[in-house]
């Protein structure tokens, strides 16, 4: 019974320290590959998108990039990359929270279908206009990438928060079924 108090007494500095480490992430050997491939998303705005429009000009709408005719689907894949690929992968890396990370495997993931949809756009421009470089292949294979490590990040984190949470409801109803031995112990038996 003493025992229980004291347990009793902690019980809720144990939930908010779990609950603080639910909200976190640990990337683990993980957190290399992002990093990695963070920089080289950063890098492929360096690098060709089409013809002589890197990445930065596809990114802003520079005169390389309307000279080259740089469409759509390249611009929002341009800021999908910026924003989700390079941003929320930074900060989820950074903060090591798990809401960030959510957000950047999401943010890569629909970044996905708009780089295939954007190197596709490139190989169907008109005449004049060059098609996809290499640069923007790369950054489409790295988006994917990215977005599978996030993923594996994120569902891992959920795997080790589902079994604490089937824990902790273990131990409740444990605690319950002899609390109600202990009520029932000095009465007789309804019925």
């Amino acid at each position: 019974m003493t025992g229980d108090r004291e347990f009793d007494q902690f019980k809720g500095d144990i939930e908010d320290v779990e609950r603080r480490m639910a909200r976190e992430i640990d990337p683990g050997a993980r957190a290399v590959v992002v990093a990695g491939l963070v920089f080289v998303l950063l890098l492929t705005f360096l690098l060709p998108h089409t013809g002589g429009a890197k990445g930065l000009d596809a990114l802003i709408g520079g005169e390389a990039a309307v000279r080259e005719g740089v469409a759509l689907p390249s611009r929002v894949f341009a800021w999908l990359v910026l924003v989700f690929g390079i941003g929320f992968s930074m900060l989820a890396l950074l903060t090591r929270r798990w809401g960030l990370a959510w957000v950047a495997a999401a943010g890569s993931a629909v970044a996905c279908p708009v780089g295939m949809l954007a190197v596709w756009s490139r190989q169907t421009a008109a005449d004049p206009y060059p098609g996809p470089g290499w640069g923007l292949v790369v950054a489409w294979i790295a988006v994917i990438l990215l977005t599978f490590h996030w993923i594996r990040v994120v569902w891992s984190r959920t795997a080790v928060q589902l079994a604490a949470e089937e824990e902790r409801r273990r131990l409740a109803a444990e605690r319950e079924r002899k609390s109600l031995l202990d009520d029932t112990d000095g009465e007789p038996p309804v019925g």
